[in-house]
C-alpha cells in the first residue's frame, strides 16, 4: 500500500444495446448510466417515494420522489452555478436533515463542486474553523433547524462564523421555517432564486479519482481533520456495502437515523441508498421526543425493512418499559444494524430479543470516516451462518485485516489480540487530510509499514472472527496485561443502576496504569479509589464517548483538551472537571 501517493483506476464494464465496452467510471458517466436505467420514457421508476422525511413534528411525514429530488437537485445545481460555483470549489453544507440538504450535496457533486457538511448544531467557532481550512468560497444553511420539540437559529450561528471567514462570498440561505432572519449583503434566499431555474441540469464530467466529499473529523491535536473521498470509489463501496452488509433488497424501505452531518449521514442516508435506487429515512427528531416509542412508531409508521441506529442510543431507550417498543407494530424490520462504536452486551440482547423479536439480524458494524463505509460486520454471510452478539466478525469483500504487536510484529493465528489494520486498499479508504498529506501519512501508514492502521485494537477469535476492543489509546497496561476499555466497560454497564461507563487508562507507579471508569449514574457512590460518578458523559453529537476528554481530566491537563467542537454538550466538560477537582479535594483529606 502506497501511502505516498494513493490513486487507484476504476473501470465499468457496459453492455448496452447488445454491444460491451470498458471506460474508465467518473462521476458523469455513472450519472449517466443512472439516467439511462430510470429514464421512466424507457424503463420502470424506481419506488415512488425516494426520500421519507419524519420531521420533529410527530404527525409530519414528508417525501420525495425521484423525480421531484432530480429536479430539486438541478435547479440547486444550476443556482450555485449563476453564483460562480465552479468545479474543484468547497461549499460548505450547515442545515438539518432534510430532502433540501440531499439536494444540496448532490448538486454539489453534480457540479464538481467539493461539499464539506457541517452539523447543524456545531457553534460559530466550530463551523467557523472548518470553513477557513476548506477556504469555502460558499454556504448553504437554513434559516432555522427544529429539533426535539425545539426551535433553533442556524442562519444567526452562520452569521457569526462567515464575520472571520473572508474567503466566503455568497452564503445560500433556505426555509426550513416560516419565521423571518435578518439578511446581509452576502445572503441569498435559496428558495426563492431555485424558483426561475431550469430543472435540467448536465452533470459535469469528473475523474474518478477527483474529490466528491470532505468531511472533517475531531482530531487530538486541537485542529479537525478533512478527510477527502473520491468520486468512483467511495460511490461503489458505499453502494455495496449498503445492499449487502444490510440484506437490502429493492422495494425496502432503508431506515438510518443518522445525521448527514456524519460519514453514517453520507453513505447510508444519502449515496449508499440513493445508488442502489432505495427509499431512504430521514430522520429529524430526536430517540425519546416526543417519547421513548419514537424510533418504533417510526418503525411502524413507515414500514422499515432496516434500522440502523448507534449503540448509544439504544442503552438510552433500554432503560425505559418495553411497552415503548412493544406497542407499535415492528413486523416489517428485517435487519438490525448498529453504528458509532462497540455495541456492549446489554444493550445488543435487548436490541435483539425486543426490537427484533429474536428473529432479525443484528449486525454490529465497525468502520471508520476514513473507510468510507462499513469495513467488518456480521454480514455478508451464507444463509443461516452464525452471528454472535456485540461482535463485528467478518470482514467485507476485499477488506483484509491484519493485527499487529507492540514491536510492530504481525500477528498471525487464532485467539490473539493487537493493533488493527488493513493490508490493502479497497475503494472507500480516504485519500488524504485536506492541505496536509503527510500529517494523513504519519496518522494511518507510518505506524505499521505497507498497512493503514486503524488507530483501533481488536481480538481475533478460536474461529477466525473479529470483536473490536476499543480505541489503542484506550488500551489499559496493567502489571503487564492490556485489556480493552470496551471489554471492562461492557462488564460494568450489566449493573441495572449504571447507563453508561467510560472507561480510561491513569499512570500507576506501580502496575503501570489503573482503570478510571466515570460512570453516568444516579445509583450510590461507589466506595473505590477507581471510580468516579458523574451525571453525564462527554459524547459527540453522534453518540460516541470522547474518552481522551476523560484522560486529560483524570491527568489534570484540562489546559489542553483538544476539539470539542463535536461534543453535544460543551458544558459537560466544565462539569466533570469540577467534580474531579471535588474528587481530589475529598481524597487528600483521607
Amino acid at each position: 500500500m502506497n501511502s505516498a501517493h494513493i490513486r487507484l483506476e476504476w473501470f465499468i464494464l457496459v453492455h448496452y444495446n447488445h454491444v460491451t465496452s470498458v471506460f474508465p467510471c467518473t462521476f458523469a458517466s455513472i450519472a449517466h448510466l443512472n439516467h439511462l436505467k430510470l429514464n421512466y420514457h424507457r424503463f420502470p421508476f424506481p419506488p415512488a417515494c425516494l426520500l421519507l422525511l419524519l420531521s420533529c413534528m410527530f404527525i409530519s411525514v414528508k417525501h420525495s420522489n425521484l423525480r421531484e429530488l432530480l429536479e430539486m437537485t438541478c435547479r440547486l445545481a444550476n443556482t450555485l452555478k449563476s453564483y460562480g460555483v465552479q468545479k474543484g470549489e468547497r461549499v460548505a453544507i450547515y442545515m438539518p436533515v432534510s430532502p433540501m440538504a440531499v439536494a444540496a450535496m448532490l448538486a454539489c457533486a453534480r457540479i464538481g463542486a467539493v461539499h464539506t457538511v457541517v452539523f447543524a448544531g456545531f457553534s460559530s467557532e466550530a463551523l467557523a474553523g472548518r470553513i477557513q481550512d476548506a477556504q469555502c468560497k460558499f454556504v448553504i444553511t437554513c434559516n432555522q433547524g427544529v429539533r426535539g420539540g425545539r426551535i433553533f437559529d442556524l442562519k444567526s450561528t452562520v452569521d457569526k462564523a462567515v464575520k472571520s471567514c473572508p474567503s466566503v462570498r455568497h452564503v445560500f440561505v433556505a426555509k426550513r421555517t416560516n419565521n423571518s432572519v435578518p439578511m446581509g449583503k452576502l445572503d441569498i434566499s435559496l428558495d426563492e432564486v431555485m424558483v426561475g431555474q431550469s430543472p435540467v441540469c448536465a452533470p459535469e464530467p469528473m475523474d474518478s479519482e477527483e474529490m466528491l466529499f470532505m468531511l472533517y473529523t475531531s482530531g487530538s491535536t486541537g485542529k479537525p481533520k478533512g478527510i477527502v473521498h473520491t468520486q468512483a470509489g467511495y460511490l461503489l463501496y458505499a453502494s455495496l456495502t449498503h445492499q449487502y452488509v444490510f440484506d437490502y433488497t429493492p422495494g425496502d424501505v432503508f431506515g438510518c437515523v443518522a445525521d448527514i452531518g456524519w460519514i453514517t449521514g453520507h453513505s447510508y442516508v444519502v449515496y449508499g441508498p440513493l445508488c442502489n435506487g432505495a427509499t431512504s429515512v430521514l430522520f429529524e427528531s430526536t430517540p425519546v421526543y416526543p417519547n421513548p416509542g419514537r424510533y418504533w412508531e417510526t418503525v411502524q409508521r413507515l414500514r422499515i425493512n432496516q434500522f440502523y441506529g448507534a449503540p448509544t442510543a439504544i442503552r438510552l431507550l433500554l432503560k425505559d418499559e418495553e411497552n415503548w417498543v412493544k406497542k407499535y407494530d415492528r413486523s416489517s424490520l428485517k435487519t438490525l444494524a448498529s453504528v458509532g462504536e462497540p455495541i456492549n452486551h446489554e444493550a445488543w440482547e435487548w436490541f435483539h430479543n425486543v426490537v427484533g423479536d429474536g428473529r432479525c439480524p443484528l449486525v454490529d458494524t465497525w468502520w471508520q470516516t476514513e473507510t468510507g463505509g462499513v469495513c467488518i460486520a456480521p454480514l455478508p454471510a451464507e444463509p443461516g451462518a452464525e452471528i454472535r452478539p456485540a461482535m463485528a466478525m467478518r470482514p467485507f469483500f476485499g477488506i483484509q485485516p491484519a493485527l499487529f504487536g507492540e514491536k510492530g510484529q504481525i500477528i498471525t493465528g487464532n485467539d490473539v489480540s493487537g493493533a488493527l489494520c488493513i493490508s490493502q486498499p479497497w475503494p472507500g479508504m480516504a485519500r488524504t487530510i485536506f492541505g496536509d498529506h503527510q500529517r494523513f501519512v504519519d496518522a494511518y501508514f507510518k505506524p505499521y509499514q505497507g498497512q493503514y492502521f486503524t488507530g483501533d485494537g481488536a481480538y481475533r477469535t478460536e474461529d477466525g472472527y473479529y470483536q473490536i476492543t476499543g480505541r489503542m489509546d484506550d488500551v489499559i497496561n496493567i502489571s503487564g496485561h492490556r485489556l480493552g476499555t470496551a471489554e471492562i466497560e461492557d462488564a460494568l454497564d450489566e449493573h441495572p443502576d449504571v447507563p453508561e461507563t467510560a472507561v480510561i487508562g491513569i499512570p500507576h507507579e506501580i502496575k503501570g496504569e489503573g482503570k478510571t471508569p466515570d460512570k453516568s449514574a444516579s445509583c450510590e457512590s461507589i466506595s473505590s479509589v477507581f471510580f468516579k460518578v458523574v451525571k453525564r458523559l462527554p459524547k459527540t453529537r453522534s453518540g460516541k464517548i470522547m474518552r481522551r476528554i476523560l484522560r486529560k481530566v483524570a491527568m489534570q491537563d484540562t489546559s489542553n483538551l483538544g476539539d470539542v467542537s463535536t461534543l453535544d454538550d460543551p458544558s459537560v466538560v466544565t462539569e466533570i472537571i469540577e467534580a474531579h477537582k471535588r474528587y481530589r479535594s475529598h481524597a487528600a483529606k483521607k
